[in-house]
């Protein structure tokens, strides 16, 4: 056997470039992925790293969980395809992020919190302060008592009366 047809393992598939693929939705919000002429029913998109670098390395799922296309950057796409790549991982990924905390029941937990998000007015409810993860300075993701997981980019980016409630907890 040469070294040429050594190389080429059958369980290493050739995963398609950009060019090649195409994700819609059907009426039934179910993705589609096609490529290779083969289709792909109930693709899942994910995100790799969805909060430290939110715009590289995403990789389409088949319904089994096999990796059937990865992709580094989303800004070398095509804007269709970054287009519909992005509503297919908006459908899956729901994170509200938070804009401002406009007030909390007490400063012992749990507490009852009132606050802005990217997705509306909402209210919270954190048992315990182990509840408040810091991912690195200025970037927090709260777990509330029913499992919605915020998010608080930017801690140094929030108000001055949001910083203040938020002191209290950290």
């Amino acid at each position: 056997m040469s070294n040429s047809e050594n190389s080429m393992s059958p369980e290493a598939p050739v995963l398609p470039t950009h060019e090649d693929f195409q994700l819609w939705c059907d009426d039934f919000g179910v993705w589609h992925l096609n490529f290779g002429g083969q289709t792909h029913e109930r693709v899942i998109a994910v995100r790799a790293f969805p909060i430290v670098a939110p715009n590289e390395g995403v990789s389409i799922l088949s319904q089994e969980g096999r990796e059937l296309l990865w992709l580094e950057r989303l800004e070398s796409l095509p804007e269709t395809q970054k287009a519909s790549l992005e509503t297919c991982l908006q459908n899956r990924e729901f994170m509200p992020q938070i804009t401002q905390l406009e007030a909390v029941s007490s400063f012992v937990t749990p507490s009852r919190w009132s606050v802005q998000t990217t997705r509306g007015a909402t209210e919270l409810l954190l048992k315990g302060e182990e509840d408040i993860k810091r991912l690195n300075a200025n970037t927090l993701i709260i777990s509330d008592a029913y499992g919605v997981q915020f998010l608080i980019k930017d801690l140094s980016a929030l108000d001055r009366h949001s910083r203040k409630l938020m002191d209290r907890f950290l």
